[in-house]
Order: C-alpha cells, then sequence, then structure tokens
C-alpha cells in the first residue's frame, strides 16, 4: 500500500554511479523477493555499468554482458538502458523524458525538502546538515506524508 513515507535514505557527499548502484542495492535489500520499478531521470548514473551488474546478478541473469565501450549490454549506454529497461526483468528501470522532472515523484520530495529545510537553512557542517536532513525525513513521515496525487490534465498550455 502506497504510504508516501520515504523508506530509504542515502545521504553522502556524491552522487556517482557507485552511490546510486548502493542505494538501489539498499532498497531492493528492503524486500530481496520483490519486483521493483525503479523511475528514474535520463542521468548517466542511471544507467552505468554497476547499476546493470547488479541487476543482473540480483536477477539471476548469468548471459555474458559484454565490456563497457565494446561489447553486449555494457557496450553503451543505450544498450545499458535498454537492459535496465526490460520489462521481463524483475528489477527494472523506467525512465522520464528528458526535461521532464516534474514526471519524477521524488522531484517533488525534493522540492519539498528545499521549501521546508534547505532554502533558508544555516548548517555548520556537513553532519549538522545530514542530521537535520535525517530529522526532517523523520518529521515528514510522521507528520506529512502521504501519496502524491497526479493533478496533470494532459491540457496544453496557454501563452
Amino acid at each position: 500500500m502506497a504510504t508516501g513515507t520515504v523508506l530509504l535514505s542515502s545521504i553522502g557527499p556524491t552522487r556517482s554511479e557507485q552511490d546510486f548502484a548502493n542505494h538501489v542495492a539498499q532498497t531492493i535489500d528492503s524486500d530481496p523477493g520483490a519486483g521493483w520499478v525503479f523511475v528514474a531521470d535520463q542521468l548517466n548514473t542511471h544507467m552505468s555499468e554497476e547499476l546493470v551488474c547488479l541487476v543482473a546478478e540480483r536477477c539471476g541473469i548469468t548471459d555474458d554482458l559484454g565490456c563497457k565501450g565494446k561489447s553486449g549490454v555494457l557496450k553503451s549506454m543505450p544498450s545499458r538502458k535498454a537492459f535496465l529497461a526490460d520489462r521481463f526483468h524483475r528489477i527494472r528501470f523506467v525512465y522520464t523524458p528528458r526535461h521532464s522532472s516534474w514526471l519524477n515523484q521524488v522531484e517533488i520530495w525534493f522540492g519539498i525538502l528545499v521549501r521546508r529545510l534547505l532554502r533558508r537553512g544555516s548548517f555548520s557542517s556537513l553532519d549538522q546538515l545530514r542530521q537535520r536532513i535525517l530529522s526532517f525525513i523523520e518529521y515528514f513521515n510522521r507528520v506529512l506524508a502521504r501519496p502524491f496525487k497526479w493533478t496533470f490534465t494532459g491540457r496544453p498550455l496557454e501563452a
């Protein structure tokens, strides 16, 4: 059942391919046998070699994945994206179109975080910032969390 709560957070100093793959692995580990559909934008870290290897491992895919930049699934970003988006995989990714972050529900949550905590915040250290974000997540889950309602009607914008 959708609750709108933040289940798992990953807060670190970087947002590398490894960081994203680690976050996805942590999420999968919360329910290892479940089917997962991750919604992501077109950022290159969301189509990485590391992520392909993770999904292959967790889905029990033993096929040769090839070599990054040379062959197979790992050859290019489009080939990695196609593998990760394969609807027959138990763990797969759905990629939002370029320049449409408003389709990604996590972007709505990031907007709430910015407006309620970060925009006027003053933090004396990275540790303090991290603690305040974690405290905000606890507050959000306790007080504000509810599923986001999709309200876009599809009508074109008027000039």
